[in-house]
């Protein structure tokens, strides 16, 4: 079973998921319960990226983390200060299936940026631990592996203010 079959297996949403209410903040969509998120960030040129994803996530305080792979558009836009970036909250599956319902999902721009503390690393890894149990013991060490060698970053999405 992959990640994307056990969290459309496991997930435990409501069926209300797409009568949410749009979010102001990353906290108040927090006990939702979603398993995902979808982003994408926004080019230069103002316009929402064709690259987009859903991923699992994690809340600090009222930050979205996720960890990608280095080579991730999403991750490279960061690096070349393409940080707004946009986000949906919920499941409908994977993005490229699902007929884009995930941009009915509750949503709002937020800033990205790179974690590069080690110590951050291990704090954060740890709640993705207690979040994705079921497959935590195969993409635990993964991630952890990944961000010791490069070849995956965690990045913070911030809710944008005002």
């Amino acid at each position: 079973m992959n990640r994307r079959q056990f969290m459309v297996r496991g997930a435990v949403l409501g069926a209300g998921v797409a009568a949410w209410p749009a979010v102001a903040t990353a906290q108040a969509a927090a006990p939702m319960g979603s398993p995902l998120i979808y982003l994408s960030p926004y080019k230069s040129n103002g316009q929402l990226s064709s690259c987009q994803a859903e991923i699992w996530f994690v809340h600090d305080g009222p930050d979205f983390v996720v960890v990608t792979a280095s080579d991730a558009w999403r991750a490279r836009a960061v690096r070349k200060g393409l940080n707004k970036t946009q986000v949906w909250i919920g499941d409908v599956g994977q993005w490229r299936r699902s007929d884009g319902r995930y941009k009915s999902l509750p949503a709002m721009t937020t800033s990205g940026s790179v974690v590069d503390d080690e110590a951050v690393h291990a704090r954060l890894l740890d709640v993705f631990g207690k979040k994705y149990p079921g497959e935590w013991d195969t993409y635990g060490p993964r991630f952890s592996k990944g961000l010791a060698d490069g070849s995956r970053v965690m990045l913070r999405y911030t809710p944008a203010t005002g």
